[in-house]
């Protein structure tokens, strides 16, 4: 499975971006997108997560309310909405796919990794 993020770039604090999550080459063996994000001098961080099939999701505290994520499974893509953001959302954001089940946080348990799109909030 291979993963590529985009949409990231330069953003006023309180304004939005959307990213997508292409995924491609035997996503069947993929059953949850999950998204995490690494501020420089940071550990990767958990952002949220969705099942293909769309009934199952999680969110990091930090951004509840404010995100949001979304698939299209015909499309093999994987949005995330982000609103309201704020300075400390700054950071390189990239998806991961899964092949077991559950929209876990835990980055461990994430089989395939995309590269990520810079994601930049200026005060």
């Amino acid at each position: 499975v291979q993963l590529q993020a985009s949409g990231g770039g330069l953003v006023q604090v309180g304004g939005s971006l959307r990213l997508s999550c292409a995924a491609s080459g035997g996503t069947f063996n993929a059953n949850v997108i999950g998204w995490f994000r690494q501020a420089p001098g940071k550990e990767h961080e958990f952002v949220a997560a969705i099942s293909w099939s769309g009934r199952s999701t999680n969110y990091a505290e930090s951004v509840k309310d404010r995100f949001t994520t979304s698939g299209v499974n015909a499309k093999n893509m994987v949005y995330l909405q982000m609103n309201s953001l704020k300075p400390e959302d700054t950071a390189v954001y990239s998806c991961a796919a899964r092949r077991g089940l559950g929209a876990t946080e835990n980055k461990v348990l994430y089989d395939y990794w995309g590269q990520g799109t810079q994601v930049t909030v200026s005060s």
